[in-house]
């Protein structure tokens, strides 16, 4: 049962199954499919709870490191802490049955039907949980266990379809909550009021003040979202930048932009895999795709920076990771980035070792994710009357829960977000300090 209660955005999360919701007919597939399952409820039963059903319920809660929150059953009956920050509602027997059998997928799919509710902010709730769950990891870390666990496939053809199923949900879906510039991956503030916008620029900048990028440089970036970075980078450091994505809607995006700023001489955006990438360059960065990479194929990466890289390249890698290898849980791996694994700093040395890299420098911005994720979560409550009318309350429910125990999964320190900064080993051009990353990094740069 620990085992599989890990962590609260692992038995959380979620997101639509894949089904291409971009178009009208898209959509009105996903609400067909919807209504053909069970639909959403929140009707509980008249029978009162068992005995053996309220003794799982305190079963549950001390394996779940006695958080301080209520676990309350369809009859009222429940148990923990009546002052705490808030109450977890099971609906249904089915939903304790289920709990029981597999809380990694279960918790997201019960909320998600609404045979699970919870009373409180979620957010809150979630970083209780989270905090609990750790408690009682503490208590057996005198009881190690291997883990082992099967890779899933990162082939071309399973990449692709990973990418189609969250990215390709619809630009105007990530449009009505995202920043300005549709920046979805993690923010940087720079000062405590900074807004998401501001710190969307902010982390743009910093990504490129941490590259030392000079105009008239080649820069690759491997997994350019809408294109947010690579038009940063063309526009304020004066590089030539080829930018690869294997989503079509963020490419269509990405050139449009790119047009509209007369930056299509300095651009290229390329539907392609990022194994097919060729060419020299002088900077190598990825923001938010070595998660998707699969730690099977991070030497190869290696290898494939090195042949891109001139002799004195330098690169940077931003990516969500943990401090210890774990296996994404299945509610994750199913409902939102199928494939998905945020690696250990040890997996991704395989980036580096072999390949003729030294890591310059390693930061981690998990605080950063925290908030950007809040504030997600708040843009999207804004708008969520228009989510539900372009899906249904499922799925509003789906991503209200995975924005929330995304931000407190990073708040508690289950996931980090690791940026890697790296060079040739041979390079000795690179800057002995650090001080030119920082400077006027407060400003907020509003390009």
């Amino acid at each position: 049962m620990q085992q599989e209660m890990e962590s609260s955005t692992e038995l959380t999360a979620g997101l639509a199954e894949s089904v291409d919701c971009n178009s009208p007919a898209g959509q009105e597939s996903y609400k067909a499919t919807r209504q053909r399952q069970s639909s959403y409820s929140r009707g509980a039963p008249t029978r009162p709870a068992w005995s053996l059903e309220r003794t799982l319920i305190h079963w549950i809660h001390q394996r779940a490191g006695t958080p301080r929150l209520m676990i309350q059953l369809w009859d009222g009956t429940g148990v923990g802490d009546p002052s705490g920050v808030g109450k977890i509602i099971l609906q249904q027997p089915g939903t304790l049955r289920r709990l029981c059998w597999n809380p990694s997928l279960a918790f997201g799919e019960c909320y998600t039907d609404g045979t699970l509710l919870v009373d409180g902010d979620l957010r809150t709730v979630l970083v209780e949980v989270n905090r609990g769950l750790a408690r009682a990891r503490a208590a057996e870390v005198h009881q190690p266990r291997t883990t082992r666990f099967t890779r899933s496939s990162h082939s071309l053809t399973k990449s692709k379809s990973s990418v189609h199923h969250h990215y390709d949900l619809g630009n105007d879906f990530y449009r009505l909550w995202l920043d300005e510039r549709m920046v979805y991956t993690c923010a940087y503030y720079p000062r405590p009021d900074a807004n998401l916008n501001e710190a969307q620029v902010a982390k743009l900048d910093y990504v490129c003040r941490k590259l030392r990028l000079q105009p008239g440089e080649r820069v690759v970036e491997a997994g350019c979202g809408w294109g947010a970075l690579a038009i940063h980078m063309a526009k304020n450091y004066g590089v030539q930048v080829q930018a690869c994505n294997l989503s079509t809607e963020q490419i269509q995006h990405a050139r449009q932009w790119a047009e509209t700023e007369g930056l299509t001489d300095r651009i290229q955006f390329v539907e392609d895999d990022y194994r097919h990438m060729s060419g020299q360059f002088d900077a190598f960065v990825s923001v938010g795709m070595l998660e998707h990479v699969g730690p099977e194929n991070y030497r190869d990466l290696g290898r494939l920076m090195s042949r891109v890289l001139t002799p004195t390249g330098r690169g940077l890698i931003h990516s969500i990771g943990r401090n210890a290898t774990r296996p994404l849980d299945p509610w994750t791996d199913k409902y939102i980035f199928p494939g998905a694994h945020p690696p250990s700093l040890r997996e991704m040395m395989d980036l580096f070792e072999g390949s003729g890299f030294s890591v310059l420098d390693v930061e981690n911005l998990r605080m950063h994710y925290a908030r950007t994720c809040a504030d997600w979560l708040a843009r999207f409550e804004l708008v969520a009357h228009q989510i539900r009318e372009m899906f249904d309350e499922r799925f509003v429910r789906m991503w209200r829960l995975y924005l929330a125990a995304s931000s407190a999964t990073f708040e508690t320190g289950d996931l980090q977000l690791f940026q890697v900064v790296f060079a040739r080993d041979s390079n000795n051009t690179m800057p002995w300090t650090r001080v030119d990353w920082y400077a006027n990094s407060a400003a907020c740069p509003s390009a």
